[in-house]
């Protein structure tokens, strides 16, 4: 009855977290199906806490694994709380960074209980030597490997590569897999320890596999680096017969997966070109720094006046709006404008800001309608007969280059095609270039005026003369 009862607890779990993740494909529903998920894995580890057995013993540690659970609960609760929306990619490496550990981990208490049996002349299967080297591996590079993606985003780690270095990696891994496969069939006592060399040479992979990869292709190697964990969770699944760690590793893995595909389509770019291409680091800022002409600034009431009066205006977050934490300020110019009779809608490019669905949450954390948030293909529909486009911090999701600059680092890039407005406004604290590293052609052309100044505060003033309009 005990086992019948912890199944069901699993099924519940692993539904939960199917219905969960249908939820998140939503704006509208993804709060919702966090809740959903979370309860769901809330009942899968309090009844493999109580109702798991084994050989008709129950887990026992009690005081352990309560300890953890609720030291862990403050600090995840803590830091998610106090974590700026500009700093939510790196909570999220983090994070992410910390399931990788724990699978790694998994991997190597296991594999010390196996080491154990063999020393007691008992045969390892050779399937749970495969799941045991396979999370080992594959936690320990996600684990390094968002630990460099967190210090990237927050800007203590640079952007590094040297000549073949694509090479020692393709060796490391090839090196890797080769040691593990000849262990999963010759394991014995005396070449046990290789098993420990495999996880220090994975952290090192992890490692160097981040390092050469440039700060705009970061959301990328957060959704490639979160299917890594899920497939190591599922790995742990497997080691333990669990289907709710199964079906959950499974699944992030799945959808990590499917997210890191869709951004490379949106980027117009392979995942080879991504790992090998250093897009967005030290080499992709050579090209298209030149001076491209004279700018042109615009006055706050002039800026004003054409908003006012305008039909419709299509606004444009970047990374700036977050930085200046303008997301409310900018919810308040919309409605503002929208009572003056003005059609205002927001183009959200699938990569703009840091991470996937960056200002989806920014702006839904303001109250946006999410029936305002135009994804990039009918958002480029729209721009044909739209007024005003203002652009928030946003630069090379709205860079004609990528459509017109061969020699472009992001040529190809699918972009927001905001030229086609009758007229642009960004605002920007400098000219200084974007994540890419490259010059943006648009901030030069006749129909572009130029606001310099915080998002936050040239709103606020932008609000106070669209009032006296």
């Amino acid at each position: 009855m005990i086992i019948s009862i912890l199944t069901i607890c699993y099924l519940i779990g692993s539904i939960t977290f199917i219905i969960g993740l249908k939820m998140l494909s939503h704006p509208a529903s993804a709060r919702n199906g966090n809740l959903v998920a979370a309860a769901g894995m809330t009942i899968a580890i309090f009844g493999t806490i109580f109702l798991y057995e084994e050989e008709g013993k129950k887990l026992g540690n009690y005081g352990w694994i309560f300890s953890g659970l609720v030291i862990g609960s403050i600090i995840g609760t803590v830091v998610a709380k106090k974590v700026k929306m500009t700093a939510m990619p790196e909570m999220v490496s983090l994070f992410n960074g910390m399931g990788g550990a724990c699978a790694a981990l998994i991997s190597i208490i296991e594999f010390q209980h196996i080491s154990h049996h063999m020393n007691n002349g008992v045969e390892v299967h050779k399937g749970l030597l495969l799941s045991i080297f396979l999370g080992a591996i594959i936690g320990s590079v996600s684990f390094a490997g968002s630990m460099i993606a967190w210090g990237k985003l927050n800007g203590k780690i640079k952007d590094y590569s040297y000549s073949a270095q694509q090479y020692v990696n393709v060796g490391l891994m090839l090196g890797i897999l080769a040691i593990a496969g000849y262990l999963i069939f010759n394991l014995t006592p005396e070449n046990a320890y290789w098993f420990y060399i495999i996880f220090i040479v994975s952290l090192l992979y992890g490692v160097l596999f981040v390092m050469p990869i440039g700060g705009a292709d970061m959301p990328v190697v957060i959704s490639l680096l979160n299917s890594f964990t899920g497939v190591a969770a599922a790995c742990g699944g497997f080691l333990y017969d669990n289907k709710v760690m199964l079906t959950g590793g499974i699944l992030v893995g799945a959808a990590g997966t499917l997210l890191t595909i869709l951004m490379c389509k949106a980027m117009n770019r392979s995942l080879k070109n991504v790992l090998l291409g250093a897009f967005g680091g030290k080499k992709g800022g050579a090209s298209g720094s030149t001076e491209q002409g004279n700018y042109k600034e615009i006055f706050l009431s002039d800026a004003a006046t054409i908003m006012a009066y305008a039909q419709k205006v299509m606004i444009v977050p970047g990374y700036g709006l977050a930085v200046a934490q303008a997301q409310h300020t900018c919810h308040e110019l919309e409605k503002l404008l929208e009572e003056k009779g003005v059609e205002v809608k927001y183009a959200i490019h699938p990569v703009a800001g840091r991470m996937p669905g960056h200002m989806n949450v920014l702006l839904a954390e303001a109250d946006v309608s999410y029936d305002k948030l135009l994804e990039m293909e009918e958002a480029n529909e729209e721009f044909k007969t739209t007024d005003v486009v203002l652009i928030l911090g946003a630069n090379d999701v709205v860079n004609p280059a990528a459509k017109n600059d061969p020699s472009s680092p992001i040529y190809g890039m699918p972009i927001l095609e905001v030229e086609q407005a009758k007229t642009v406004i960004v605002n920007k604290r400098s000219m200084k270039p974007g994540y890419a590293g490259i010059e943006n052609a648009l901030f030069f052309q006749p129909k572009t005026s130029m606001l310099f100044g915080d998002a936050k505060a040239a709103l606020q003033k932008l609000i106070a003369e669209v009032k006296n309009v």
